[in-house]
């Protein structure tokens, strides 16, 4: 799991049209990038205050890779870690792609600056064969683990937040539905750029209409998502946040929604539904700004007014 230098980018591929071959090589291509040094000048730079490493938990079946940012020790106290911080459970986007590293700017500087201990998840992937209920239990139980190993990790469970981005937002949407119905109580969630709906309906929203092809060609993906989250005769609606019966008692999310983007009528229509449900939901528009905007400092300059809100909003729901 260790980063990669000197690589070059893949071009895009036909994803109306891509064969499971194609797509793990595109996928394979295309993670070895984001976790290269090539990357962090759109991907941004670590947080220095953060100290980063690659871990495994042991889960039921499988052993998981989890990325892990816990505040770096200071020079006059190097011996002794700090114990007991809040907890931050992360799930990166992407779905078919992806890598927790893409997301080494955002979660450095949470870990730095709340201070927190976050685990970014670095789930299975959506393939043939690999539908999204894997990737929602991975989220799900890194979560479960972590709380049930609170000391061993270094946190207080009983300051926990979920925070998931895109397709990772999807997954955390159903990790908070899941700690609600266990008991768990979460201080928080944040979702930004959230896809919540991979039924017959996941497409039929404006924001898709107006935003397919661009700036980017998100009708594509967002079909090949779809065809791979839901296998022929499974309930996609058992996988869709927004269709959920109950939402009620839920984590206060804050819903971050960049305007220009094709699910951004999502982000908007899950939280109507949490409030209607009274779950505390306060929704945070980025006029112009594009879809994953919070992964591409480089390149999108709301990106650092996106990690101050989220790092704000975090502080005061993991306040002892």
């Amino acid at each position: 799991m260790s980063d990669v230098t000197a690589v070059t980018r893949p071009p895009e591929p036909d994803f109306s049209a891509i064969t499971a071959e194609e797509l793990r090589t595109y996928r394979d291509a295309e993670n070895r990038f984001r976790a290269s040094d090539a990357a962090r000048s759109i991907l941004g730079e670590p947080d220095t205050g953060a100290a980063i490493d690659w871990r495994e938990i042991a889960l039921s079946g499988r052993d998981l890779p989890v990325r892990v940012y816990r505040p770096a020790l200071t020079e006059d106290d190097g011996t002794t870690a700090q114990a007991d911080l809040p907890l931050v459970v992360h799930v990166h986007g992407g779905g078919f792609v992806g890598t927790a590293v893409q997301c080494d700017w955002t979660n450095s500087h949470l870990a730095a600056r709340l201070p927190a201990l976050v685990v970014s998840v670095e789930h299975r992937l959506l393939a043939p064969g690999s539908p999204l209920a894997n990737a929602a239990d991975d989220g799900w139980d890194v979560l479960d683990h972590v709380v049930r190993h609170a000391a061993r990790w270094g946190v207080d469970p009983a300051r926990t937040a979920v925070f998931g981005e895109s397709c990772g937002a999807l997954i955390t949407a159903l990790t908070a539905i899941r700690a609600r119905d266990a008991g768990l109580e979460l201080k928080a969630q944040v979702l930004v750029n959230p896809v919540v709906d991979v039924t017959e309906t996941m497409v039929d929203h404006p924001s898709i209409a107006e935003y397919a092809y661009s700036p980017t060609r998100a009708l594509p993906q967002l079909r090949l998502v779809q065809r791979l989250a839901v296998p022929p005769g499974a309930d996609a609606g058992a996988v869709s946040p927004l269709y959920a019966d109950d939402l009620s008692g839920l984590a206060p999310a804050l819903v971050v929604v960049p305007t220009q983007d094709a699910v951004a009528d999502h982000g908007r229509r899950y939280a109507e539904r949490l409030r209607a449900a009274g779950t505390p939901a306060r929704l945070s528009e980025y006029p112009g700004a594009k879809h994953a905007f919070l992964t591409l400092p480089g390149l999108e300059p709301q990106a650092e007014a996106a990690q101050a809100e989220i790092l704000r909003f975090l502080r005061a729901a993991l306040a002892t």
